[in-house]
């Protein structure tokens, strides 16, 4: 069962959140592609989505144009902003404080956004429903890299056309990519889990979604990329029988 009970490490992604103009909307959708349930609306309209009762992703609204947002751990997140700073990157977001969290959003010098939190993150991973991959689709990936490498600690090792993968401290596997932009727009893609590519492709052009990159085979599994009814992108992708997870 890919269910995380142990505190995240710096520098592994543990966390994606979706700023749209309406979460019960997107709960709706997101539940009818990724098998999500919505926990009841906070003060602020904001929803946690769960598998089998564990948090697999957050939702809040927001006026500025839907987006999903990738959160990556750190131990100390007012010394990695100073890292941030001194890196190149700027803070979109200045911190805020959860529910034993805290937590930012930061850009990289290429624009590139992704959030930082201090404590918390999902309980549900790598299996369907849940977090299992992040791509930085970069204008430069080698500033991009280098960003990463000075904030979290990451390595870059390339694979093929300047698409490479990033290892955190300590970590085991890969934690996500860092390659040029392939014709989307600049930023982290969110992957998410499903049991089932196509059906869930089909579930998400019967609620109102698009299919920016149809359902495809890779030597790392079955993907597709969609855009939500609002436009927030997110991929989803089925990865082969017994291939290894990256570390979450």
């Amino acid at each position: 069962m890919p269910l995380r009970t142990r505190p995240w490490p710096a520098g592994v992604p543990c966390w994606a959140h979706l700023d749209t103009p309406d979460p019960e909307a997107s709960a709706a959708f997101y539940g009818a592609v990724t098998g999500w349930s919505a926990g009841p609306p906070g003060p602020d309209g904001s929803r946690v989505a769960t598998v089998e009762g564990h948090a697999a992703a957050g939702f809040g609204r927001s006026e500025e144009p839907a987006r999903w947002t990738l959160h990556v751990a750190v131990d100390d997140l007012e010394a990695a902003l100073v890292r941030v700073r001194d890196a190149g990157g700027r803070v979109v977001r200045e911190p805020w404080d959860g529910e034993g969290t805290r937590a930012a959003v930061v850009a990289d010098p290429t624009g590139a956004q992704v959030g930082l939190l201090q404590g918390g993150g999902a309980d549900w991973v790598n299996g369907p429903g849940g977090l299992a991959w992040e791509d930085l689709r970069s204008a430069d990936p080698g500033v991009s890299s280098a960003f990463y490498e000075a904030v979290l600690g990451w390595t870059w090792t390339e694979l093929f056309e300047g698409y490479g993968t990033v290892a955190a401290p300590d970590a085991p596997h890969p934690v996500g990519g860092i390659g040029p932009l392939w014709g989307s727009a600049p930023g982290w893609l969110v992957h998410v889990g499903v049991a089932d590519v196509d059906a869930a492709v089909e579930s998400a052009t019967a609620a109102g979604g698009s299919v920016l990159t149809p359902a495809h085979d890779s030597d790392y599994g079955r993907m597709a990329q969609l855009a939500d009814p609002h436009g927030a992108v997110l991929a989803i992708f089925t990865p082969p029988a017994g291939a290894p997870q990256p570390t979450r």
